[in-house]
């Protein structure tokens, strides 16, 4: 089966701008406010950056995602062809701004550590925090870290890194050659490796979660790059209509291609967090602040799915043949090994972090299908998914320790009592996780599984059920650790959070139950936006 059958067009004959800005809109927009939001970071006053700041990254995101939306139903390519805004690519970038949008609302939280009298200056009592270090420079445990603590610093250079990362991501699934790719997975890499390393609680942890994911996130970018020349060396174009082109014609050694296409995509299955490239994932998740662990884990995902499907689905679909059986086996072991190591988490970021590897797996299903039902369902799932991790990692920011977030699972007996809306909203979610009827997340699986049937890949939907079954467990574990364990006398004190965070839960927990009841108007514009252009 040719999976670019049916799924894969050629633009429009007339001859388009080499640059139409109105197409680059939404990423321009991204770009340009992260430039301003470094400007604000040098040269305005520390008491006004931080709103600044806020409403300046707000504002682009919405303003960026309305530009998508007056976008849709574009097919064309700008900058000479090495950008193209098609159906995929407009739906990834609409769904990477509504998780930025609300990741944003959990990195702009500022009420939920508040500074105690015993350890800091008495000017700085009961100043509001947020949940990154107040000097990342600083060594943890020195006299200068706990300066910057009793000063009650914040860094607000988060907001820029968040918007660079964000236009890298914006690119990426849009990248209609290999170079403007790499340039865009690097765009969104760097600055997320600098926010990993910024937790204002266990700083060890922190920056050996950034130094990992650096050094990982590189070496897989060695491979992505190598991946590049191979297929340069065999098409002599690093356009991916013109590698296309070169395989379906055999212009070269088929081995060369085939090396190229593995090594390519070692670099993109790395950071969809695939096994055997998912080591660097629970550590990460773990160390990472948060706020930026969920925009990470749901961003990063669906920005880099879709370069793996422009990839596999416009670049190599004549090597359907030899890159089918390879994602067989990686979709099956990314299923089962994150399934089963969920299993044996105490630790409630590292049991999230397993659960994403093996939903990873999941997505793979769609991906593997090579069908435009296997495009649109995991357009959808990332979607869902996104939000849906959102939303629980928001939950995870609010039940603290006084050392900080209560990871422990053991520390979360009771919450459910204690907090009935609260532990209901995370409930919610990890029903969707698990792929509960009525959930959101119920629909993208069995859309997922029906696309692989339908592609000829059945005992993939076997595995992923029985997966399922085994992934419920852990996800039922927590609900019942929720609402039928008694608290302990020192349980956790659940924070209030701002009106931002609020609504960022209540927004993933109403899409997460729409989406399960009244799924078919989003399922028909994936359906609508899964063909790609050339």
């Amino acid at each position: 089966m040719n999976p670019s059958e049916g799924i894969v067009v050629l633009a429009a004959s007339i001859p388009a701008p080499a640059i139409d800005y109105g197409l680059i809109a939404p990423i321009l927009i991204v770009f340009a406010a992260a430039v301003v939001g470094v400007l604000i970071e040098s040269f305005a006053p520390a008491s006004a950056r931080y709103l600044a700041h806020v409403l300046l990254t707000t504002g682009a995101l919405v303003a960026a995602f309305v530009v998508v939306v007056m976008l849709a139903g574009t097919r064309a390519t700008t900058l000479s062809g090495a950008v193209v805004i098609d159906g995929p690519a407009l739906f990834l970038q609409g769904s990477v701004l509504i998780v930025a949008v609300l990741s944003v609302a959990l990195v702009a939280e500022r009420s939920i550590e508040q500074v105690r009298a015993q350890s800091v200056s008495r000017a700085a009592v009961g100043a509001h925090l947020d949940a990154f270090a107040p000097q990342a420079s600083a060594i943890p445990g020195t006299a200068a870290e706990r300066q910057a603590f009793a000063a009650g610093g914040a860094r607000t250079e988060v907001f820029p890194l968040l918007l660079f990362a964000v236009g890298g991501m914006l690119v990426f699934p849009a990248s209609n050659d290999l170079l403007t790719m790499f340039v865009a997975l690097e765009v969104l890499s760097l600055p997320l490796y600098l926010l990993c390393g910024l937790a204002r609680r266990r700083r060890l942890l922190s920056q050996e979660a950034a130094l990992k994911y650096f050094l990982l996130g590189a070496f897989s970018s060695a491979f992505f790059l190598y991946g590049v020349a191979m297929l340069y060396g065999y098409a002599g174009t690093v356009h991916l209509g013109g590698i296309a082109l070169a395989i379906d014609t055999g212009a070269g050694s088929e081995t060369t291609a085939l090396v190229g296409v593995g090594l390519l995509a070692v670099g993109l299955l790395f950071k969809i967090g695939a096994v055997p490239f998912h080591s660097w994932t629970p550590d990460v998740y773990q160390g990472a602040p948060t706020p930026v662990t969920a925009f990470m884990a749901a961003a990063t995902k669906i920005a880099a799915f879709g370069a793996l499907l422009r990839v596999l689905y416009v670049a190599v679909p004549g090597s359907a043949d030899q890159w089918r059986p390879v994602l067989w086996a990686v979709a099956i072991a990314t299923m089962i090994v994150g399934a089963v190591l969920a299993v044996t988490q105490n630790d409630i970021k590292r049991m999230l972090a397993y659960s994403a590897i093996s939903h990873t797996g999941f997505v793979l299903t769609g991906v593997v299908a090579g069908t435009a039902s296997g495009v649109s369902s995991t357009l959808f799932y990332l979607l869902v998914y996104g939000i849906g991790t959102v939303g629980v990692f928001a939950v995870v920011t609010l039940v603290r320790d006084p050392d900080g977030e209560a990871w422990e699972l053991s520390r979360w007996a009771g919450v459910g009592r204690r907090s009935p809306l609260l532990g209901g909203a995370f409930a919610l979610f990890l029903l969707s996780l698990a792929g509960i009827p009525l959930t959101s997340g119920f629909i993208a699986k069995f859309a997922v599984f029906g696309a692989a049937i339908e592609g000829g890949a059945a005992p993939l939907v076997i595995v992923g059920v029985l997966v399922s079954a085994v992934a419920a467990y852990f996800y039922v574990r927590v609900i019942v650790l929720m609402f039928f364990t008694d608290p302990t006398d020192d349980a956790p004190r659940l924070a209030t959070s701002t009106v931002a965070t609020s609504a960022a839960i209540a927004f993933a927990a109403v899409a997460t139950v729409l989406l399960g009841i009244l799924p078919q108007p989003v399922l028909d514009l994936a359906e609508r936006a899964a063909v790609f252009v050339l």
